[in-house]
């Protein structure tokens, strides 16, 4: 039987998969698991409840909060926040647990739930094991005075904005910035918390209407930012996904600044704050080995995991350490969240520029970038890539060719037929070159057989 749950929560066409009933038992579900088994007897468990503004999220937040309210959970009701907001104000509030209604960067008609655990923390596998178990039971139902109550939390975004403002190391006065909000769960927050910072802000893809969501805006779109920024002459430009818990930028000539760049450039700016715990940031696989070199000039190691933002959290838990994240833009900064802040990443970039006085540029030619070549490699038994001698031997002659200029990873994709093949080099030709041999070794070694 194929798990429910998948890297991050439970997600699907709304109203396909992700149904009212399905929302209402998995939240009767995770009562149980959440909330009573981990309250003394007699208390009343507390969730909060949050989600982004796409128009599913309406009748699936009124399922989730009545399921909860129905197995005996008093709901806090948060509307429409980030992501990192929800995990912040379940730590904040000292509920037992919170639920976040959003499909992320994925478009208007898919939407997810993802739970948080007491303190904002993401479920491991097993916890999520247990909710999904319970589907099939029957829901905790108690009556009377036992059922939940479900109530506005009118101040949750005054709070959220008030934590984030506590974050900067400086004010972002003299600063112009474009923000885009990708039509999301930032529209709100976000332009108001970089006002407050100081900052005067242009801000586009902040008219959510239920369905634009991530349609041509936001992280994964990032040509009208692009323009943005020059057309009013900004200083940076910050790009929000759909549930803001990531951040690319834009500087002032319009150029791309990644995952990887903004973790260096925060990455040495803790560390020469004395803030960089162990000198460690945790970083996946995906990220650019430019990261990697930048880093160590800077004396600071790098901690690979495998990719996805909660083994990133994993390991930051298990070493303490203070930044992490990956390429697309997660980036965890322990000190102050539980999860990848998009909205508290851009505050601290922004905050860079404006303490330096250096441009973000500038502050960007900290990493340099090797060309990066993807292919993804179809209609392969993604199974053996790690076994086939063949491959092996192609992925030896690979690295020995590239040496310390580059480096090799091949990856089976965790839902589809196909194996990742990535190359780095000092130079796109070679990069593209050896990625094109790799990936035909993996497809002759790996083929499906057919009827």
């Amino acid at each position: 039987m194929t798990r429910l749950f998948g890297t991050d929560g439970v997600r699907g066409l709304a109203n396909g998969l992700l149904d009212a009933e399905l929302a209402l038992k998995l939240s009767q579900a995770a009562a149980v698991v959440l909330g009573h088994r981990q309250v003394a007897d007699g208390t009343r468990p507390r969730a909060v409840v949050a989600r982004d503004p796409r128009i599913s999220g309406e009748f699936i937040s009124a399922a989730v909060c009545a399921g909860l309210a129905s197995a005996g959970v008093d709901v806090y009701d948060a509307g429409v926040l980030p992501t990192p907001a929800a995990a912040y104000l379940v730590a904040d509030l000292g509920a037992d647990f919170g639920v976040m209604i959003s499909a992320s960067h994925n478009p208007a008609p898919d939407n997810g739930i993802k739970f948080f655990a007491r303190g904002g923390q993401k479920l491991p596998d097993e916890v999520e094991d247990q909710i999904e178990a319970l589907l099939q039971a029957e829901p905790h139902r108690p009556t009377g005075a036992g059922v939940g109550h479900i109530q506005r939390f009118a101040d949750a975004e005054d709070r959220y904005i008030v934590h984030l403002l506590t974050t900067l190391p400086h004010r972002l006065d003299g600063l112009t910035v474009v923000l885009d909000c990708a039509n999301g769960a930032a529209s709100g927050c976000s332009p108001q918390v970089f006002k407050d910072a100081g900052a005067e802000v242009v801000v586009i893809g902040a008219e959510p209407d239920g369905l634009n969501i991530n349609d041509g805006v936001g992280s994964t779109h990032l040509e009208k930012l692009q323009a943005a920024v020059v057309a009013h002459a900004a200083d940076l430009g910050i790009a929000h996904d759909g549930d803001a818990d990531r951040c690319l930028a834009v500087d002032h000539e319009g150029t791309v600044v990644d995952g990887d760049q903004i973790m260096a450039i925060l990455g040495v700016a803790l560390k020469e704050a004395g803030q960089l715990r162990d000198n460690v940031l945790v970083a996946t696989v995906m990220s650019n080995l430019g990261l990697k070199l930048a880093l160590r000039d800077a004396g600071i190691t790098t901690h690979e995991t495998a990719v996805g933002d909660r083994y990133v959290l994993e390991e930051m838990r298990a070493g303490s350490y203070s930044l992490g994240g990956e390429q697309s833009g997660h980036v965890i900064f322990s000190d102050y969240a539980t999860t990848g802040d998009g909205v508290l990443t851009g505050l601290q970039l922004a905050a860079q520029v404006a303490r330096t006085g250096r441009p973000l540029k500038e502050l960007a030619a900290v990493m340099t970038r090797l060309p990066q070549v993807l292919i993804n490699v179809r209609g392969v038994d993604k199974s053996r890539v790690s076994a086939d001698d063949g491959v092996a031997a192609a992925v030896a002659d690979a690295v020995a060719e590239l040496g310390e200029t580059g480096r090799v990873l091949l990856r089976p994709s965790g839902t589809e037929p196909l194996v990742r093949v990535m190359v780095e080099a000092s130079d796109e030709a070679t990069a593209q070159a050896i990625a094109e041999r790799l990936a035909g070794v993996v497809q002759s070694q790996l083929a499906l057989e057919t009827a």
